[in-house]
């Protein structure tokens, strides 16, 4: 029988050794060679050895007395404890000097085991108010292997010199508030003084639809109170609301005395264009109130009204485009407000002269005043309180000017000074406002020959533009103000080639502002008849109906309406005008192919109903087409899942909210009457019905915007 082999286990070459004593290390000194010190002592405790099967004996393992050494007892068997236990605290307090502590176990209950290795006693929870304040609070974090390199150096070279100590870095000043904060602030500065503004701006129309009716002379009066803006929009308003705004940051960002002399000579330029504009206006005043409507035109006695009144308010075109200019240069340099406020002061004045001519001559309804009968110094009053509620607005942005360090000297060094390049680029703006006032035309000489073919008040011009006033308000507060708190943020991104931070600000926008537009959009779908009776009702009945089913037309068009002006804004951001005018000509066109159908097929008593539900639906057409070319142009990604997502949301919420609000609403006022008491009843018990239902499904349905928004009021108000 082959003896077992044990050349792995003995102390010599062939097995010699016992067996039962340790290994020889390779190299301890055999043929009288020194010990190796690293291998010395090596094996003489092996804690496996025991356990490997290779070095047991084979003849000891067969006479194991298994009998001898019964397995434990069912039950006996003793749990392993954990390899590693939390130290006990530490009665005394840590020693600053050691590097790292071993931190203290962890307290019992449900914070127990927390994400990410947080620890439960220095986890802090914020609110969204405090993740707002503190978004640009950047830290530098220190490096935790930083001395690992250092003790690397010091122990790989010899010590050099002492380093020169490097002098204390200035101490940088605290921040007030993050980016967001910022932005925030901005907003809510504006969204303030514009609500001021449209609110004042709303009592106004009130007064003017009180003092002249919802008939053929309110409609006079609208026609040449609209043409200023109209041909001030069409020749210079465009590029200054919309491409100087990036001409001028980057004129601050680059020239050496920050922006100044552009900004003069763009003033001066503008000053010199409105003046010559206007003194053409008032010429050809007969011909642009035909443009504008043949149906007023061709009745001597409203056209004769409408030139009179059009030649007091079209030199408000050069005050209006001065205050637009004084407003970018503001806000280019960061303020914001004085944009907003100061177009209150024109709505006082006009208010007060409305006022005045009620005083003097009573409302509509009780005078019954007409085109034939509205007395030659009623339309001296009116003219003159309208173009001097211009020249104030214009006048008061001085005052901020001095304030923001700006001082206005006339600069006729046109040339060679990127002016040639604002103007080219303002060139597609002008295209772009002008399809856009081709829509507007069609629509009111459209609205003129329906209001008077249904013979009933409110189913004109006024009231159509009455109701537009209304449907506006909400996308002049809220989308306008935040957008251009972000416009001069996102033209700086554009101009760093920073796709990823134009995507974001443009989503951040639609996403903040759809937490309001949306259920105010259903709002005005379900409760427009209860606001229009209420606010029109000295008006009459008749027409304050008419405007409220006009106003609920005009409703959901009011969510792509805002998506649009949005989207819009990325592309001024990067020069790019041409687009916008290309998407603005689809609008336009299926605008006014949509209002021309509806002043065929419909009552003349419907038509302008139909003309206002055209008109968010070509927005919403133009939407798709404006999205999809932005997104090609930030590399093909606009957050439009996440945006998508928000409105769906909201949608969804704001739905079953508009028909039981609408349904409570509609009963109310049919129970009550369409008088002024009812109308409050049946406007404020379905708006606290509605906003109700809405509130309460957003929450359900967790959309993050809103519980931002809510947490943001709370953290104001110290809740």
């Amino acid at each position: 029988m082959n003896a077992p082999y044990d050349g792995d286990r003995g102390q010599g070459a062939g097995g010699a050794g016992s067996s039962s004593g340790p290994p020889v290390p390779p190299g301890a000194g055999q043929d009288g060679e020194a010990p190796d010190p690293y291998l010395q002592h090596a094996y003489d405790h092996d804690p496996y050895r025991a356990q490997d099967l290779a070095a047991q004996d084979p003849v000891a393992e067969a006479l194991y007395d298994r009998a001898s050494h019964p397995p434990p007892p069912p039950g006996t068997y003793q749990e392993p404890q954990d390899l590693y236990q939390q130290p006990p605290a530490a009665q005394h307090a840590p020693d600053p000097r050691i590097w790292a502590q071993t931190p203290p176990p962890e307290p019992a209950g449900p914070s127990r085991h927390l994400p990410y290795g947080d620890h439960a006693a220095t986890t802090q929870y914020v609110g969204v108010d405090d993740l707002v304040t503190q978004a640009s609070g950047d830290r530098d974090e220190q490096d935790a292997f930083a001395h690992l390199f250092r003790d690397q150096e010091g122990s790989g070279r010899p010590p050099g010199p002492p380093a020169e100590p490097e002098p204390a870095p200035a101490p940088v000043p605290p921040k007030s508030g993050g980016r967001a904060a910022g932005i925030l602030k901005s907003s809510a500065l504006m969204a303030a003084g514009t609500l001021v503004s449209r609110l004042t701006g709303f009592v106004r129309s009130l007064v003017i639809t009180a003092a002249l009716g919802a008939a053929l002379l309110g409609d006079s009066f609208t026609i040449a109170y609209t043409l200023p803006t109209m041909i001030y929009i069409l020749t210079v308003g465009g590029g200054l609301n919309s491409v100087f705004v990036p001409q001028l940051v980057r004129s601050m960002k680059d020239d050496e005395d920050g922006g100044e002399a552009y900004a003069n000579r763009l003033l001066t330029l503008v000053m010199v264009a409105l003046g010559v504009i206007v003194a053409a206006a008032v010429f050809a005043a007969p011909q642009l109130v035909h443009l504008m409507s043949r149906t007023i035109a061709n009745d001597p006695a409203a056209d004769s009204v409408a030139v009179t009144f059009a030649r007091y308010c079209l030199p408000t075109i050069f005050f209006m485009g001065v205050h637009v200019v004084m407003g970018q240069i503001l806000n280019a340099r960061g303020k914001f407000g004085a944009m907003m406020w100061t177009p209150v002061l024109n709505n006082i004045v006009m208010i007060f002269t409305f006022g005045l001519f009620i005083w003097v001559y009573g409302t509509s309804a009780e005078s019954r005043m007409g085109v034939e009968t509205i007395p030659p110094e009623g339309v001296r009053l009116l003219g003159i309180g309208t173009l001097l509620g211009l020249v104030v607005q214009a006048l008061a942005m001085i005052p901020y000017l001095r304030e923001a360090g700006f001082r206005f000297r006339p600069r006729f060094d046109w040339r060679g000074h990127g002016l040639g390049k604002t103007i080219r680029l303002a060139k597609w703006t002008v295209l772009f406002v002008l399809a856009n006032q081709a829509g507007v035309l069609v629509v009111t000489q459209l609205a003129t020959s329906a209001g008077k073919l249904a013979g009933k008040d409110g189913s004109g011009f006024l009231a159509y533009s009455n109701a537009q006033l209304i449907w506006g308000m909400p996308q002049a507060i809220i989308t306008v103000s935040v957008m251009a708190a972000l416009l001069p943020r996102i033209s700086r991104a554009a101009h760093d080639n920073d796709p990823g931070a134009v995507r974001d600000d443009i989503s951040q926008g639609l996403r903040n502002s759809a937490v309001a537009i949306v259920p105010v959009a259903f709002t005005f779908l379900a409760l427009g008849l209860p606001m229009c009776t209420l606010l029109y009702a000295s008006s009459g009945t008749e027409a304050a109906r008419s405007m409220g089913f006009i106003l609920m037309a005009f409703g959901l068009g009011l969510i792509p309406y805002s998506v649009q002006y949005v989207v819009l804004r990325g592309f001024y951001a990067y020069e790019d005008t041409r687009t916008p005018f290309y998407n603005t000509v689809i609008v336009a066109a299926v605008n006014a192919a949509a209002s021309a159908l509806c002043y065929v097929i419909l009552p003349a008593q419907w038509a302008v109903v139909g003309m206002a539900a055209s008109y968010g639906l070509a927005y919403a057409l133009g939407v798709g087409i404006a999205w999809r070319r932005l997104s090609n142009r930030l590399g093909g990604d606009l957050d439009g899942a996440r945006v998508v997502r928000t409105y769906a949301r909201l949608c969804l919420a704001a739905i079953p909210a508009a028909v039981v609000g609408g349904g409570v609403g509609f009963a109310l006022l049919k129970a009550l009457g369409e008088g002024a008491g009812g109308s409050v009843v049946a406007l404020v018990c379905g708006s606290v019905i509605l906003l109700g239902i809405f509130f309460a499904a957003a929450k359900k349905m967790r959309i993050e915007e809103l519980n931002g928004m809510v947490g943001m009021v709370r953290g104001r108000l110290g809740r």
